[in-house]
């Protein structure tokens, strides 16, 4: 597949040439690729272009435009702005964070723009915010998180300290967490967001009678907090997402993740044809194993695929009746929407290991089969 790479001010537009005389479906994929979080973005372009690729011809009926939202809101809204109204985009897709995903896709969908989330996926979005043109590929956002709080709930851990950023995601998680705990919170925290020093928080965890702790801090803020928390010797068990746990940051954080139980949807050695044909490409494409956010990307390219398939993009009701039918064969196996277009699918426990000289995760049981949202019965399409 030929790929015509054009750099404009740190933006990468990426055009795949379809077949002679086709229209190619144009999707603009906002999301991070610079900072701390841009580990994140490189793995959901990543994965989504790899899908493209190994798509083949089908693959090269998608125009991608990429470009870097900088972590900032602001920024993301003027890319929207601009790939919406300059690009003419039929499709958006790629934000990491959902204070960006609450500023961009509402916007996006009433200017009846499909919007496919390869992650970020608040709550606002998923009851009464929902939309017709908005689907969530990844989860919704307390999931891995109740997932965790079964865990903990099911391993008999009976007071935790619980601690996440103050921003949509982190609210979602810690709501999530305790949806589906039975013990006693010893203490809820909310951090600042891109915060790198957790000494004051580390304190408290130490001076808290809790018997673990369980902390979703995604990208650099997870790095920097395990890193911290290894040096401070405090040594009370964590529990946490898979993404303060993923692929793309495993490298960074070292042995002081090794041991620590968290929870997924995906995992490199779930059992299924196309999660291992996912895992060898994308090993033998980028010389890296993937994360969960390359592996949504993947599964959002194929399902966009699978759609486009069926309808024309422009026939907006066939278009997401196609989207909806999730016709592909997702990494995750067992995958469909539920009423507010967010996924039912199955969450496990996995545990850090180590493979050779690699850190990776394992799956170690299950935690949650065939599992939706608390806030589908909101969502009134």
């Amino acid at each position: 597949m030929k790929l015509k790479r054009l750099l404009i001010g740190g933006a990468a537009a990426i055009a795949l040439a379809g077949a002679a005389g086709a229209e190619p479906v144009k999707v603009g994929m906002i999301t991070t690729l610079s900072g701390g979080g841009a580990g994140l973005g490189v793995d959901t372009r990543d994965g989504f272009l790899l899908a493209l690729k190994n798509a083949g011809e089908a693959g090269q009926q998608v125009e991608l435009v990429i470009e870097d939202d900088q972590q900032k809101p602001d920024v993301a809204v003027q890319i929207a702005d601009k790939m919406i109204q300059s690009d003419q985009v039929d499709v958006l897709t790629g934000i990491v964070w959902s204070n960006l995903a609450m500023a961009v896709v509402p916007a996006a969908v009433a200017q009846d723009k499909f919007y496919l989330s390869s992650n970020a996926a608040p709550s606002q979005l998923a009851g009464a915010g929902c939309h017709p043109k908005y689907f969530s590929v990844s989860y919704q956002n307390d999931n891995l998180h109740e997932a965790a709080g079964a865990h903990a709930t099911d391993a008999g851990i009976g007071k935790v300290f619980i601690m996440a950023p103050n921003y949509p995601a982190g609210q979602d998680s810690l709501a999530g967490f305790k949806r589906y705990y039975k013990g006693e919170v010893a203490s809820e925290v909310y951090t600042q967001v891109g915060q790198t020093d957790y000494a004051g928080e580390i304190a408290q965890i130490r001076a808290s009678d809790a018997d673990a702790v369980f902390f979703f801090l995604p990208g650099g803020m997870g790095i920097a907090f395990m890193k911290q928390y290894a040096e401070s010797g405090v040594g009370k068990p964590l529990i946490g997402p898979a993404f303060s746990f993923s692929q793309d940051i495993l490298p960074a954080v070292g042995d002081a993740a090794l041991g620590v139980k968290n929870t997924a949807q995906w995992s490199k050695d779930l059992e299924n044809q196309a999660n291992a044909a996912f895992v060898e490409t994308f090993q033998a494409e980028y010389g890296r194993l993937p994360s969960l956010y390359a592996a949504q990307a993947y599964d959002t390219a194929n399902l966009l695929l699978s759609a486009m398939a069926k309808a024309d993009v422009d026939d907006a009701d066939a278009f997401r009746a196609a989207l909806a039918q999730a016709d592909f064969p997702s990494v995750r196996g067992k995958f469909r929407f539920g009423p507010n277009q967010h996924p039912i699918q199955d969450y496990y426990v996995r545990e850090v290991v180590r493979e050779g000289e690699v850190l990776t995760n394992k799956i170690i049981g299950p935690a949650m089969a065939d599992h939706g949202d608390a806030y589908a019965e909101q969502c009134k399409m």
